[in-house]
């Protein structure tokens, strides 16, 4: 049988993602109340990081060990990935030694590469392209604050980057109207923008895609590899600064969220963390029980293959 894969939130059906996102919960119950639960005793999951982390690397690493099992941290320097060894070969080894593997990546054909030779599962913990397992715990911030997302309005403000791409697909997946603002130039990918039909609004004006809103969220206005271009995009996206006032547009029960690490006075008000409507705190903390749902979903219990 062929391993089963998360590079999208479209590789999996709406009632998958809505049951991980329950899942999720449960796991964080779980923890809250000291309930040890190991399903994934003597499993490893090997995390490839061509990208820098701190959420993505203490979810999935804390995740595995409160799972029974164990996690390798693995960089470019650290592998023979660094120094021209095919993906398709390093999937093949790791692959045949690991239990799955998560990829922190630039390109996403990195991601498809890797996964279409290894025997493993492979997670996509954030490309150039998506960031699914960051919308995994969004959506399940969202419904322990609010119930279902489904039939409500959210606004992306801001970049049309990996977040707002996995944004489109949520928005098809969960079923949810979304809107997104981002200034001319920098709109999301194309073909997810057309595939998402008139489940997706874009527009110009933060306003406009915040007014009634129920859930507001956003990301800086550069991301990692974008550093030369930090002085044009300050200038470009100073109108689409989340701060309070417009949250006060959106709805009487908006959310705002941000996937962090925020840039106070940039994308964000400096104080826009603080505001009671805020719940990127628990978004933060979402990433470990969201990723723990997934690993368990995905990776075989040891009791499995005894």
């Amino acid at each position: 049988m062929s391993a089963r894969h998360f590079l999208s939130l479209l590789d999996c059906t709406p009632q998958e993602l809505e049951s991980l996102v329950r899942r999720g919960s449960e796991l964080k119950d779980l923890r809250k109340r000291g309930v040890l639960f190991e399903p994934l005793k003597s499993r490893v999951l090997g995390m490839i990081f061509e990208k820098a982390s701190t959420r993505t690397r203490l979810s999935f690493e804390a995740g595995m060990i409160q799972l029974g099992g164990q996690a390798i941290f693995l960089s470019p320097r650290d592998t023979q990935l660094g120094r021209g060894e095919p993906i398709s070969d390093s999937a093949i080894v790791m692959s045949r030694m690991l239990d799955a593997v998560m990829i922190r990546t630039f390109a996403h054909s990195t991601l498809t590469d890797f996964a279409a030779h290894s025997s493993v599962p492979v997670i996509n913990g954030l490309s150039d392209d998506l960031h699914p397992c960051q919308l995994l715990a969004d959506m399940q911030t969202f419904h322990e604050h609010r119930g279902s997302i489904a039939g409500k309005t959210v606004a992306w403000i801001g970049d049309g980057n990996n977040m707002c791409n996995s944004y489109m697909e949520a928005a098809m997946q969960f079923d949810f109207q979304l809107r997104i603002a981002c200034p001319e130039g920098y709109e999301p990918n194309a073909a997810l923008l057309a595939q998402a039909g008139d489940r997706v609004m874009l527009l110009r004006d933060p306003r406009e895609a915040a007014a009634g809103a129920h859930l507001i969220s956003t990301d800086v206005w550069a991301s990692m590899g974008q550093e030369d271009e930090v002085a044009a995009r300050m200038a470009t996206f100073r109108a689409y600064q989340v701060d309070r006032a417009l949250l006060d547009s959106a709805a009487d029960d908006v959310l705002f969220m941000h996937c962090l690490p925020a840039h106070r006075g940039e994308e964000i008000s400096e104080d826009l963390l603080d505001d009671p409507r805020s719940v990127a705190w628990d978004q933060a903390e979402n990433r470990l029980h969201a990723q723990k749902a997934l690993l368990e979903f995905l990776v075989a219990p040891a009791s499995n293959n005894a």
